[in-house]
């Protein structure tokens, strides 16, 4: 059954290829000939370029996340934006909000900003103290990059208003937006399928398709060179400063994969729920993250993954972030 289907997929992705030649290919090589063609399919820019045409990249390409929140700091603004049936993101509602006391990017605990960044809502809290209103939305600050930056500090939430007494204009790092709009906000969201982009002023929108599809296009390349077994190419993916989970530094980790490399084991790597994200406040620095499905001889994994890009001269990537 498997056979059949990559055959029949293959023929719609070939069909301006000369057919005579890519069914050799198969007789000669089998279904794993039609794979790697297919693989290397993945890392060409023009099928994502094509791919990308009705995309709606007004945050990025986005495949997990139906609902995007957007705080612009200078403005004191949330702005809520969900998908349509047609794909495309629609504003629904824009919150006035207090942020922190202090301007500029949160940096430890204590300091009163609110930070920039790329944060998912991890759990929504209805016990809590009166002075933060009905309920609040936790956010998963600090983030891998905040991390990687030296930044500390918890408690970042989006939250309402005290119920009993009046406020100052300002947080000590938090959103806050009035009790009417965080029950709407509540009503309006899934938290699985939500995204908070804070920015210092407002959000970058419209990401260029063909920048996306330069990353795209070297992601699946990079995961061409995992497959199969390419360690050299693999590790140029890779900048001198990287990190992986906190603490492995490059030479560390190259050390790590050569060794898993040389088992010259088949892989199957599969990305789901793929996403590509322009960090705030930064040039060239792009999130992306994803389900990772792995499986080997050895080993099998399936769990997310985040990768933090910089993208340097000719749009070539380089990872210095892996979680």
């Amino acid at each position: 059954m498997k056979t059949v289907l990559l055959i029949f997929l293959s023929v719609g992705l070939f069909a301006n290829t000369n057919m005579d030649n890519f069914l050799d290919q198969y007789r000669r090589g089998g279904v794993k000939q039609i794979k790697k063609q297919l693989d290397m399919q993945l890392t060409t820019k023009e099928y994502w370029q094509n791919y990308l045409k009705q995309e709606d990249t007004t945050f990025g390409y986005l495949e997990k996340y139906s609902s995007i929140l957007a705080c612009d700091k200078n403005t004191s603004t949330l702005e809520l934006y969900k998908q349509e049936d047609d794909k495309t993101f629609k504003l629904i509602k824009q919150y006035p909000a207090y942020t922190g006391k202090q301007k500029g990017d949160k940096v430890t605990e204590g300091d009163l900003r609110t930070p920039i960044g790329i944060y998912n809502i991890t759990k929504k809290i209805v016990k809590l103290d009166s002075f933060y209103g009905p309920l609040a939305f936790v956010t998963s600050y600090p983030n891998d990059y905040d991390q990687y930056k030296g930044k500390d500090g918890h408690g970042i939430w989006i939250h309402g208003l005290p119920l009993q007494r009046h406020r100052e204009s300002f947080t000590k790092g938090c959103i806050a937006i009035n009790n009417t709009n965080i029950k709407n906000l509540e009503k309006q969201i899934d938290i699985n399928s939500t995204l908070l982009i804070i920015d210092k002023d407002k959000i970058n929108k419209n990401i260029s398709k063909d920048t996306l599809a330069d990353i795209l296009s070297q992601l699946y390349m990079w995961r061409y060179t995992w497959i199969y077994n390419d360690i050299d190419k693999y590790l140029n993916f890779y900048s001198n400063d990287f990190v992986k989970d906190g603490k492995m530094n490059f030479d560390s980790f190259a050390k790590y994969k050569k060794r898993i490399f040389a088992k010259n084991e088949q892989k199957e790597i599969i990305f789901k729920d793929l996403n590509i994200i322009k960090y705030p406040n930064t040039k060239d620095v792009y999130q992306i993250t994803f389900e990772e499905v792995y499986n080997s001889n050895s080993f099998s994994f399936r769990g997310k993954k985040t990768l933090i890009i910089r993208l340097i001269k000719d749009n070539i990537m380089q990872i210095f972030i892996e979680k």
